[in-house]
């Protein structure tokens, strides 16, 4: 029986951020995952995330993404690794569109460099995309990319580095809190500790129990085109993209490396019961609806496509985020709720949740409460 101080329940991309503000902070802490590290079956996978200041969700969420970028910034310092490229972020949609118009709001509240760029000079400079007589077009210089499961290796290898033990390919079967603390039993051992931090994405709902969260699961595909013009490279100055459409906000990245350029649809979903369960395969219909948006907006991208990957999304009602304090058990912190735009918040959701585990306030007005969105017993 293993005996620390807290215990992360899912090394993804909030718990492993977790496990290591905890180690920095001198806190013995455990770290449990049921699958190996950076596995492609929850939502911290598929290459690359996007980081943008310019927050069209809420102006609340620039101030997290400044002290994200810092974390990120200070962690890729510490371990060697590049973690973060700067690529700038290219959207266009109409201007009375929900992206435009949030996007313009946040750099308005906060003072952001958000260029609007005409569109002779938007398809002078970049050649690789079509754009609409109709659409608004803004230029963001300092939004990046991430590079996703090194940021998770990254954040799990740092912890470790700073005592902190961890468990893959462990998985939990369950958990209870009484006057002695937490007792977790995964893999067919217990572990005990004073306080748990639970970020188990998809797979929330099963380890609340009787009382889980209001969380949808959704299924999100995306598709790599190995082949496309020089203009679509990162190298050549391509930038990260996104397009408001009639068919939903469709997004991507530039080439980086031989899977190509990344393309997917935000808006594009199905609600998955069982996380366990998941078609895994991207299906040709599913390929063809992104291939037309492909077709129509992305002249510098060639077909066919490549790789593919399924994700899953775990979404609140408002899809903002919960993070709290268990209402039945104030040493059990919850996280939860990030899939739809959270990973680039990692590390100071990481640090926020180390806070809580150690006694400290919540303090971000952005972050939910999880008492309002549990189910009746």
């Amino acid at each position: 029986m293993e005996r620390t101080d807290v215990i992360v329940l899912g090394l993804g991309g909030m718990g492993s951020a977790a496990l290591y503000h905890l180690a920095r902070r001198g806190i013995r802490a455990c770290g449990i995952e049921q699958f190996e590290c950076a596995h492609a079956r929850g939502s911290s996978h598929g290459q690359t995330r996007l980081i943008r200041r310019a927050y069209f969700e809420h102006p609340g969420y620039v101030p997290l993404v400044d002290a994200a970028l810092a974390e990120w910034r200070a962690l890729e310092a510490g371990s060697g690794d590049q973690l973060l490229r700067t690529t700038g972020l290219l959207l266009a949609g109409p201007a009375d569109g929900v992206i435009v118009r949030g996007t313009l709001c946040a750099a308005r509240e906060h003072a952001l460099d958000v260029a609007r760029v005409p569109r002779a000079e938007a398809a002078r400079r970049w050649p690789g995309f079509n754009f609409a007589d109709s659409d608004e077009i803004l230029f963001e210089a300092d939004a990046g990319v991430l590079r996703v499961e090194d940021c998770v290796r990254t954040h799990v290898s740092a912890a470790q580095r700073l005592g902190a033990t961890t468990h893959f390919n462990c998985p939990v079967s369950g958990w209870r809190a009484d006057a002695h603390g937490i007792t977790v039993t995964a893999g067919g051992e217990q572990y005990v500790a004073d306080r748990l931090v639970i970020c188990g994405g998809p797979w929330t709902t099963r380890l609340l129990g009787n009382s889980p969260p209001e969380l949808r699961v959704l299924r999100k595909t995306v598709v790599w085109y190995p082949q496309c013009t020089p203009t679509m490279h990162a190298d050549n100055g391509c930038p990260a993209f996104g397009f408001d459409t009639p068919a939903g906000f469709c997004y991507g990245f530039p080439k980086l490396d031989a899977c190509g350029v990344k393309v997917a649809n935000h808006g594009g979903q199905s609600q998955v019961a069982d996380p366990d369960e998941v078609d895994r395969v991207v299906s040709h219909a599913e390929k063809a609806e992104i291939d037309a948006f492909r077709q129509q907006r992305l002249p510098g991208v060639e077909a066919p496509a490549g790789d593919s990957s399924v994700c899953l999304y775990t979404m609140t009602p408002d899809e903002h985020f919960i993070i709290d304090r268990h209402p039945q058990y104030p040493n059990v912190i919850v996280a939860c709720g990030f899939s739809g735009h959270g990973f680039k918040f990692a590390p100071v959701v990481g640090a926020h949740l180390a806070d809580l585990a150690t006694g400290g306030p919540a303090k971000h007005a952005v972050f939910r409460s999880l008492k309002p969105v549990l189910r009746a017993e």
